[in-house]
């Protein structure tokens, strides 16, 4: 603040010098017209000369000095641009979060996948019964007939043609109290195969496969969108980097302004004190070095800023060492014109743009879902076959009589050779058909779909145009950019023989302190001007990259 305010009076007093008459400083007498008291301008000389090298050795805020006690002792780190890019794509924090995309994309066709995949089942029971006495054919009176049940099978559906099938191995042992038994315990076994098959509706496309094809579409999506991350993520650090080696150069140029504006002091001092310069000079060139001084502070600001987002894009964590050093960007601007074949650069764009690659997907899931809609509209037609065997075994009793006079002894074996030899085959082949009457919901969605196919057609259309919109303007940017920084190129280099110029002609009294400060002033915004031009063609170069791959920013 005590510097703010030192400026503040010099420029004050600048401008007293300013509406003072010229021959001011000359010794008028006391009391005519217009005649300045010499003692009370040595007065204010005096007082504006003190506070100024107060203010120079004044130390800096605590906070302020805390940050400077701070960056000196962080440990320096040497990046290319290139270095940051490949830090950039490894730690990148957003660009970690888009990876796990095309993963969890794969676990979801996974998941669908597992629909193709065998069920197998089993039943194990037991149970037991004792039926009332309500005929004489139970057996007796108080019959108990146990059952045990022993069953396994198997169902899937097909991938291919809408396909699916069931198989069933089934065993039952009964023991029966039962006068009437012929087998005791007696032994059932069943092997059944079923199959059915799709003709119309669900033959070539079915929810599942829908679901499968679409799913694959959004997986390549992913990685499309995992592209567009990975190209915006590049450029965005490249930019980053050239702002933070901007801010740096920027620095530099403030310094080398802040020096000629002390040598400025130093020359004025020596030429006052030979009498050949007014006092007021001194504190005109002193207010003009507060002021570069001010605009040295602001470029340091600008600096540390620019350094935390190049460190926001390349660290992954605050404990990562990067994120507690101090950058030095060590890539020198290299300004290499560039030829640009426009027709070229519009084809790949075309091919390559991510945000048209996505479009094109989506209209084939569109496509996709269309064939779904469309099979959903036939009939359904199935053909169903079945085919099984039975077997039976167990001890078997031997009657005369109605009396048990022997028994023939068998088991499990028996009933399960029975049905291998198919013995009591059974089978059944038939066909279903459904068909609803009148307007069904699959029409009116079908109907729907195709519209929003034509609709994404139309966008894709449109987002042709902006592609080659926007590469043409990212060439054109690129060739005015150059153009402007050749120019301001130029513009510096007249800007320093100017302050030469203006320089001489001081030493030899053709000039004024006002047109030397002018012109220092003028060469620190043409130095400014052609560091922002040199960064924007760099910027304008990674631009014209990106656009031929992808849309936007992060």
């Amino acid at each position: 603040m005590k510097r703010i305010g030192t400026s503040a009076l010099m420029l004050g007093l600048v401008a007293v010098a300013l509406a003072l008459p010229s021959g001011t400083f000359a010794q008028a007498p006391s009391g005519l017209p217009g005649a300045v008291d010499q003692a009370r301008v040595d007065e204010l000389v005096k007082y504006a000369r003190e506070k100024y090298v107060q203010g120079q050795a004044q130390p800096a805020p605590a906070q302020q000095r805390t940050l400077e006690e701070r960056a000196e002792a962080r440990p320096v780190i040497q990046l290319t641009v290139e270095q940051a890019v490949r830090m950039a794509l490894e730690n990148n924090i957003e660009l970690s979060i888009e990876r796990l995309n095309p993963q969890l994309q794969d676990l979801t066709l996974a998941q669908t996948r597992g629909a193709y995949r065998p069920t197998l089942a089993s039943t194990l029971n037991a149970n037991s019964a004792a039926p009332l006495p309500t005929s004489l054919l139970n057996g007796g009176q108080n019959v108990t007939n146990e059952t045990a049940n022993a069953n396994v099978n198997i169902a899937q559906v097909l991938p291919w043609f809408g396909t699916n099938y069931t198989a069933g191995f089934n065993n039952s042992r009964t023991n029966t109290t039962s006068t009437f038994a012929t087998l005791n315990p007696q032994f059932t076994t069943q092997l059944t195969a079923s199959i059915t098959q799709p003709f119309l509706r669900d033959f070539k496309i079915d929810n599942t496969r829908n679901q499968l094809l679409t799913g694959t579409i959004t997986r390549q999506v992913s990685d499309i969108t995992l592209r567009t991350r990975i190209t915006n993520t590049t450029a965005t650090t490249k930019n980053a980097y050239w702002d933070l080696l901007a801010a740096i150069r920027a620095i530099e140029a403030a310094k080398q302004s802040l020096a000629l504006a002390e040598k400025l002091i130093e020359d004025n001092r020596v030429r006052v004190e030979v009498g050949t310069l007014a006092p007021m000079d001194i504190i005109s060139a002193q207010a003009e070095a507060a002021t570069r001084r001010q605009t040295l502070t602001q470029a340091e600001a600008t600096r540390r800023t620019a350094e935390l987002v190049l460190k926001r894009l390349i660290v992954s964590e605050t404990n990562d060492p990067v994120w507690r050093a101090s950058i030095d960007p060590i890539d020198v601007v290299q300004v290499r014109p560039i030829t640009i074949n426009l027709e070229s650069a519009v084809t790949a764009a075309l091919d390559q743009r991510t945000d048209l690659l996505t479009a094109r997907k989506n209209l084939e899931g569109s496509d996709v879902n269309i064939r779904y809609l469309r099979n959903q509209m036939l009939p359904a037609l199935n053909a169903v076959a079945t085919l099984g065997t039975r077997g039976l075994g167990g001890n078997q009793f031997i009657r005369e009589g109605g009396v048990v006079v022997g028994s023939i002894p068998g088991g499990w074996p028996d009933a399960f050779a029975m049905m291998r030899r198919f013995d009591y085959p059974n089978w059944t082949v038939g066909a279903t058909f459904s068909y609803p009457l009148g307007q069904s919901s699959q029409e009116a969605a079908f109907a729907r779909a195709k519209l929003q196919y034509q609709q994404s057609q139309s966008q894709i259309r449109a987002l042709e145009l902006t592609v080659a919109t926007e590469v043409t303007n990212a060439a054109l940017q690129v060739e005015s950019t150059l153009k402007r920084m050749e120019a301001s190129r130029a513009a510096r280099e007249l800007q320093e023989k100017r302050l030469e110029n203006e320089q001489s002609k001081f030493e030899v009294g053709m000039s004024t302190n006002f047109f030397v400060v002018q012109a220092q002033r003028d060469l620190l915004d043409a130095q400014i001007a052609e560091l922002r031009a040199t960064l924007d063609y760099q910027k304008a170069l990674v631009a014209f990259e990106r656009v031929q791959q992808t849309a936007g920013g992060v």
